[in-house]
């Protein structure tokens, strides 16, 4: 019986190591400090909070094709001395079921210069890779672009990890645009 109960105790382990996956590749990730100090290095970064009026949301929409959650928005602008280098929002949304947090950082002239996930609760084989997220680099807002399958293309087996970050690429432009466009 004790052998019994000691096989018992292996197979019990066993299932948790295999169940929770303790072996499977985890994946580090950077605090939006982090993130933000790497994407900007040397530059000052100021927080601009944003109370959109209900025109500016319209507009948003309008130009992005996504609906947004509020009408309260946080960005970041990247300064070296009096010239901005750069803009850069985070953004939270659901994927499937579980919250992604996304860092966009935006150039002076309102292209995406990165996109890097910051938080997915997903399970890790629907995240985005690195080489897909570069794809993004240099996009800008025009009329029907930055879309799923015909400017992007769809990842293989997470369809709505791919629709989620370029929605909300699209939706991060819109904003740069109706805020910033045109401020340097």
């Amino acid at each position: 019986m004790v052998g019994m109960c000691r096989w018992c105790f292996l197979t019990f382990l066993f299932f948790c190591f295999v169940s929770f996956g303790i072996d499977s590749p985890a994946r580090d990730f950077k605090t939006p400090q982090q993130a933000l100090k790497d994407a900007f290095p040397g530059a000052n970064i100021e927080i601009k909070n944003i109370v959109l009026s209900k025109q500016q949301v319209e507009k948003i929409e309008k130009l992005s094709g996504v609906r947004l959650s509020s009408r309260l928005v946080s960005w970041y602008i990247a300064k070296r001395g009096d010239s901005v280098v750069g803009y850069a929002y985070i953004d939270s949304h659901v994927v499937r079921t579980h919250p992604e947090v996304v860092l966009y950082t935006l150039t002076p002239d309102g292209r995406i210069d990165i996109v890097e996930v910051l938080a997915f609760n997903e399970p890790l084989e629907y995240m985005p890779d690195e080489n897909w997220l570069k794809l993004f680099k240099g996009k800008s807002l025009g009329p029907d672009t930055l879309r799923l399958r015909r400017d992007i293309p769809n990842m293989t087996g997470a369809t709505l990890t791919s629709r989620a970050i370029t929605d909300n690429t699209r939706k991060v432009l819109a904003m740069w645009q109706v805020i910033f466009g045109g401020e340097r």
